[in-house]
Order: C-alpha cells, then structure tokens, then sequence
C-alpha cells in the first residue's frame, strides 16, 4: 500500500487555468446582462426621486401662500421657503425642515412665478441639464 506524497496531492488540488478563464468568462457574461439593467433602474430611481421632491415643495410653497397670501416671486425663488424675504410681514416658515434640495442631478430646481402653465412653475431639466429631452434627460414638471 502506497500512500501519496504531500507533493502529488498538492498539485492536483488547484484548479487549472482553464477552469479559471472559463469561470471568469462566465462572471463577464453575467455582468455584461446584469450591469445595463441594475444602472437604468439607477435612472427611474432618479426620476421618481425628483417628482417626489417636486411634489414636496409644491406642498411647501402652497403653505407659503397660505400665509403670506401670494406665492414667492421669481426673484425671491425656492429661498422663501427657508428665510423670509423682504418686506413680507406673514411668513411663518421656514416651510421645509431642510434647506430646499438640488435635484437628483445636483442642479437647482427651476422656479417661475407667475408661471407660464399655472400660479408657478416648477420643474427639473433632468440628467442632461437641457430643456427638452427624452427617458431620463427628460423635464420633471408640476403641471
């Protein structure tokens, strides 16, 4: 009876090269299918984020109208709803917890008062940064 050597038993316990170029041909394939849809789901997330944020704000500015009895001016913009602007008497913010956010993109929200669709606009440019678009460089819009 023979027992094997230490050598011999070592040597047949890895795993070849192409075992390991098989495997990793494999995890290539997986990423190239899983990669492009777990990053478009990135991109809804973006999207809805920013028409939730959208929503939120319009809820603070309508209480801003509440109490001051207009909407901010185009001039005064999203910053009334964390300080008071000038000469107005009723504001009794701030109406958000936080200072107003940047869009999901890290751009500034687009403000206008009075608004070309209703009492304001207010709207995101989306991932491109441009008027127009389509998919996820699409306009986020309150109307």
């Amino acid at each position: 009876m023979r027992i094997p050597s230490v050598r011999a038993s070592l040597r047949q316990s890895g795993f070849t090269l192409l075992e390991l170029l098989v495997v990793m041909v494999i995890i290539g394939l997986l990423a190239g299918y899983v990669g492009p849809r777990f990053f478009a789901q990135i991109g809804k997330s973006q999207v809805k984020t920013a028409r939730a944020q959208i929503d939120g704000l319009e809820k603070a500015l309508d209480q801003f109208r509440l109490d001051v009895g207009r909407y901010p001016l185009t001039e005064e913009g999203l910053a009334a709803l964390d300080a008071a602007p000038a000469g107005v008497s009723k504001w009794q913010g701030p109406y958000l917890r936080k200072a107003v956010p940047l869009d999901p993109w890290d751009k500034p929200y687009q403000y206008r008062s009075p608004g070309e669709h209703g009492d304001f606009d207010l709207y995101s440019f989306g991932k491109d940064g441009q008027p127009g678009g389509e998919g996820e460089a699409a306009d986020i819009v309150n109307w």
